[in-house]
């Protein structure tokens, strides 16, 4: 790695458009790639393309990178890095949603969307009339590109019995890890008091959506819109 102050000349250099400043970043951080995406060479995906990969989320950390983060370059570009392989192995490696439902999915988005924020949130079965589709297709469609784990879910078995995914979370948390909780906990400080307690309840205290909406006194569909609105802005601050 090169001397630290010469790396920030050369991240200003690439921001403004030099090509060779972006390249020599690249070339002194190979390691640096190497060392995110080993973790994912099990994953079904050829190492090469994973190496691409992770150069494309590189390079996003260079045009994204701001002294006002508060962090070193390196420790940035690391999460940044994984995101982008976490992105395609989500999106188009091992874990599959059929184009049928992810084009169900986009329809539905689309109607609700398309209503006034203002008018009364349609529910399952309104959906599903609408669109001409059985409400458990709605459903299925809805909920289909995200199933939220529990912490208490066993991931691995041992001779001393199972290991939860809370446990296995706090034993491999590293740097990336850090940050990345850092970054969420921010992110989600800057909600309003409505989606704060939505995104809290649904990813932290393992709540389903027609359970939040029962509590909130809302329909499920106005959950659902709410979270993917907030999961979209959070998407592009990652990006």
């Amino acid at each position: 790695m090169a001397d630290y102050e010469q790396t920030l000349r050369l991240i200003k250099l690439a921001q403004k458009g030099d090509e060779e400043a972006k390249n020599m970043l690249i070339n002194q951080n190979y390691p640096l790639v190497k060392s995110v995406i080993r973790r994912y060479r099990n994953k079904g995906v050829d190492y090469d393309d994973l190496f691409q990969l992770g150069c494309v989320g590189f390079v996003k950390a260079i045009n994204n990178f701001d002294l006002n983060f508060g962090v070193k370059f390196s420790t940035y570009a690391v999460p940044m890095i994984a995101g982008e392989v976490k992105r395609f192995l989500r999106d188009d490696g091992y874990i599959k949603v059929s184009r049928a439902i992810k084009a169900q999915a986009i329809e539905i988005n689309k109607y609700i969307s398309s209503l006034p924020m203002q008018a009364e949130q349609p529910d399952i079965a309104q959906i599903a009339k609408a669109l001409n589709m059985t409400p458990e297709d709605v459903v299925f469609a809805m909920d289909s590109a995200r199933y939220p784990m529990s912490l208490a879910t066993p991931v691995d078995q041992t001779d001393e019995g199972s290991v939860t995914l809370q446990e296995r979370i706090a034993d491999t948390q590293d740097e990336e890890t850090k940050l990345d909780h850092f970054i969420l906990k921010q992110l989600i400080s800057s909600l309003n008091p409505r989606d704060r307690k939505i995104i809290i309840m649904r990813y932290y205290r393992d709540k389903t959506q027609s359970e939040i909406a029962k509590e909130m006194r809302v329909s499920q569909v106005q959950v659902s819109r709410i979270e993917n609105k907030v999961l979209e802005s959070f998407k592009k601050k990652f990006s």
